[in-house]
């Protein structure tokens, strides 16, 4: 959702710039920033916005610039006439002598000088809204760029987590091996070797590791890799879609873990965490 644009337009002799920043945000959050006399249209301005950039938190500037000779400017000749009689009195009660160059510094005071603007009309309007849409294009552009360098972020990380599920399936075997070897050996610590009853050892075996089994987990973990996958080539507006992929893809990672019982397992898990989490992080930059 990051993105910039810039557009600058003219009429006769007034410059106008219009700039567009757009950064993550769940809605559409914008703020506008122009000159008082377009502010009747902003609604207008939201509402396209809105169509085009969909979400994110949105700052658009318009500044306003008008040449010299564009300007009727003269002087207030009252405000002029008030200082100087305010600064006479003044002299003239704490007998300070008025300086020769007081008129020059009247001519500094506020609202001495006045500027007259035409106001802007509807053609000038038309002029402001296609620089609006031309920066807009100009931060779409921007989010294409970005969108394409996290999708292959993404996509990469994706594969390396399918690639940690394999991992896990290598050690499965030797983990079931591990698990039962020691619960045999803890069983003859404890009660003696010659007192096992093989048969109920079997079974309690069978029962305990179908708790610790984690097929299930395994394979819907791949299938929502896929989805992801799946999804994420979809196109725009599937930012809220993956988030709640990539959930459920926590989910099976975390089960996976609290079956484990395995420190090779569990440090696989940790790095299909990490995985997921740099993907969540990316995953607030998609619309």
């Amino acid at each position: 959702m990051t993105g910039f644009g810039k557009a600058e337009c003219s009429n006769g002799n007034r410059k106008i710039t219009i700039e567009i920043k757009t950064l993550n945000s769940k809605q559409f959050d914008l703020i506008i920033k122009m000159p008082n006399a377009w502010k009747d249209k902003e609604l207008e301005i939201r509402n396209e916005l809105i169509n085009h950039l969909q979400r994110g938190k949105i700052e658009l500037f318009i500044t306003l610039e008008e040449a010299v000779e564009g300007m009727t400017m003269q002087f207030n000749e009252t405000a002029v006439a008030t200082y100087y009689l305010q600064l006479v009195n003044i002299a003239a009660q704490n007998n300070i002598p008025l300086p020769s160059d007081v008129l020059n510094h009247i001519l500094q005071m506020p609202n001495v000088l006045i500027c007259e603007r035409n106001d802007p009309d509807e053609k000038e309007w038309q002029i402001v809204l296609e620089g609006i849409r031309q920066a807009v294009v100009q931060v779409n552009s921007f989010r294409e760029q970005e969108g394409r360098a996290i999708l292959e972020d993404i996509s990469n990380r994706i594969k390396f987590i399918e690639t940690y599920i394999t991992e896990v399936e290598k050690i499965e075997p030797q983990r079931i091996e591990i698990i039962k070897a020691r619960l045999q050996q803890n069983l003859i610590e404890y009660v003696g070797e010659n007192t096992i009853d093989q048969n109920r050892f079997e079974q309690e075996l069978i029962y305990f590791l179908e708790k610790i089994d984690i097929n299930e987990e395994k394979v819907r973990l791949r299938n929502h890799c896929s989805y992801f996958t799946e999804t994420m080539n979809d196109g725009d507006g599937t930012g809220k879609k993956l988030g709640f992929i990539a959930q459920e893809m926590g989910r099976e990672i975390n089960t996976i873990g609290s079956k484990a019982n395995n420190a090779a397992m569990q440090i696989f898990v940790i790095q299909m965490k990490d995985e997921l989490e740099k993907i969540k992080e990316q995953i607030l930059n998609v619309l």
